[in-house]
């Protein structure tokens, strides 16, 4: 029941993509909107989380996933039905904000309803799970759904879950909030969004235009606003997140390990859909199959890792499984543009399978480091690293690979001027001055243009080999220091949190 909401919000940024082409025919955005369209949604969802995990905690975490199922299912039928990009725009940032009550309310109930560390990690590793499987069917439903539906249909995925939620949570679902939360302080609230936001938006924009003063400056006045955050919560009697959780060393550990592990997957996720359709030249669809077996194998670990963290430890499966992720990246490394096909999904799964135990555990100890009446802070704090290490791993390693390819692309003779400049900034646009070309001139553009692309993702895998190598040795030392008994759960004091009583 838990899970299923978080297959759905996974799905439904994955398969929004698909749908841009017939939705700009439909809608005739401008490209700012179409921008927007695209981040508004994770924009507010990201920002939001923080505040939703804390305000779960004070008015109950079922009520807030109830409240949150019915606006995400009231936001999805008005962006399937949206008749201008400005309806679609407003849609989406609410259903943003919408999305944000859903992940952190679902992990710290299922940290307060599972007492037992055994029990409670397998319902992590299926939570995790389900996120994974959703994020690689994305293309492939949404393929199907484009292929015999009208754009729209592509927001309508979650309605069906939505009710069932609604119809069967309040029946199966208990209720838990803190005995004494006290009031939201509202200058935190701001505070938080004016430090998420413009991080996220100042990494985004980096990342499609390149340093520039002004994102630069957006990030930077995020950050300084993040800071004012940080110390008004240690002023604060019930603050909107306890930064003394961060004292804990398995929460700040994992939390370390969530971001830096994101932004190798987010980096290496960009690249190989892009090999995928671009160098390959396969349909979005064809794309999302080749992805399966690598979500395929992250579930399989994620499901194995409890188990094996009872006979040895968290920190050592954690750990042994990055190192697997590691020389999975090393094999993506040696992917040819002809030919690399095999060795790419090869790399890939046995990547995704080494980074399936931090799914599972890593969350584990994140929820579980925080006293009951503090889980959803905690959970939202999770959410938020994860999305700012996927922000930060699209910015620096689509950078990184956009360096590559223009250092190594090659314009032969006869491509025109004007376009030698597109064919010079991306692969796109190397496909795009193809199509207007005839001839040898332009099997020789696509093959260079692709030859530099792969060179490009050769160079992000060898940087996320070194990251999932780094965090590696954070679990071998920090994490495997924090955490004190064969389950892989920290010890602490706190009594478990009693269910409410249902209204």
């Amino acid at each position: 029941m838990l899970a299923l909401p978080t297959l759905l919000l996974s799905l439904d940024q994955s398969v929004l993509f698909l749908a841009l082409p017939s939705l700009a025919e439909a809608l005739r955005p401008t490209g700012n909107q179409m921008l927007w369209i695209m981040d508004i949604y994770g924009f507010l969802m990201a920002g939001f989380l923080v505040t939703m995990g804390t305000l779960g905690d004070r008015i109950g975490r079922r009520r807030l996933l109830l409240i949150g199922a019915a606006a995400v299912l009231v936001t999805s039928l008005l962006a399937a039905y949206s008749g201008s990009a400005e309806m679609l725009i407003v849609s989406r940032a609410l259903l943003g904000v919408a999305a944000a009550t859903i992940m952190p309310s679902t992990l710290a109930l299922i940290g307060n309803m599972f007492h037992d560390p055994a029990q409670r990690g397998r319902a992590f590793a299926l939570w995790a799970s389900c996120f994974l499987v959703g994020t690689a069917l994305g293309p492939v439903v949404g393929g199907l759904l484009l292929e015999h539906f009208w754009w729209g249909s592509a927001f309508l995925l979650g309605v069906p879950v939505m009710l069932i939620l609604l119809v069967a949570g309040p029946m199966l679902l208990p209720e838990y909030k803190a005995p004494v939360g006290g009031k939201l302080d509202l200058i935190s609230v701001v505070l938080s969004l004016a430090g998420i936001l413009p991080v996220i938006y100042g990494i985004k924009e980096i990342a499609k235009y390149g340093f520039d003063v002004m994102p630069v400056a957006v990030a930077l006045a995020g950050l300084i606003m993040g800071a004012l955050f940080v110390l008004r919560q240690g002023r604060l009697e019930h603050p909107v997140v306890d930064v003394t959780l961060f004292r804990n060393g398995a929460f700040t550990a994992s939390l370390l390990i969530q971001v830096i592990l994101m932004v190798a997957v987010a980096g290496s996720y960009l690249f190989i859909t892009g090999f995928l359709q671009m160098v390959q030249g396969l349909s979005p669809m064809h794309a999302g199959l080749w992805m399966v077996p690598s979500a395929i194998a992250s579930i399989v670990s994620a499901q194995l890792a409890p188990g094996l963290a009872k006979r040895f430890s968290t920190a050592a499966v954690i750990a042994v499984g990055l190192v697997v992720a590691a020389a999975g990246y090393v094999m993506i490394a040696f992917v040819d543009p002809v030919g690399g096909l095999p060795l790419l999904v090869i790399g890939f799964v046995i990547a995704f399978f080494g980074t399936g135990p931090i799914g599972a555990l890593g969350t584990n100890l994140i929820v579980s480091a925080a006293p009951p009446e503090k889980s959803g802070s905690a959970a939202s704090l999770s959410e938020t690293a994860s999305h700012l290490g996927v922000a930060v791993g699209i910015a620096t390693l689509g950078s990184l690979g956009s360096i590559v390819y223009r250092s190594s692309v090659t314009v032969p003779d006869g491509v025109p001027a004007a376009d030698a400049e597109t064919v010079r900034n991306s692969l796109e646009g190397a496909l795009g001055a193809a199509q207007d070309l005839t001839g040898s001139v332009a099997g020789q553009l696509l093959a260079g243009a692709r030859e530099a692309y792969t060179s490009g993702l050769n160079v992000v895998a060898v940087v996320c080999a070194a990251f999932a190598a780094a965090t590696a040795l954070i679990a071998l030392t920090a994490l495997r220091r924090a955490v004190t008994d064969s389950s892989g759960q920290p010890s602490r004091g706190d009594k478990p949190l009693q269910p409410a009583e249902s209204p």
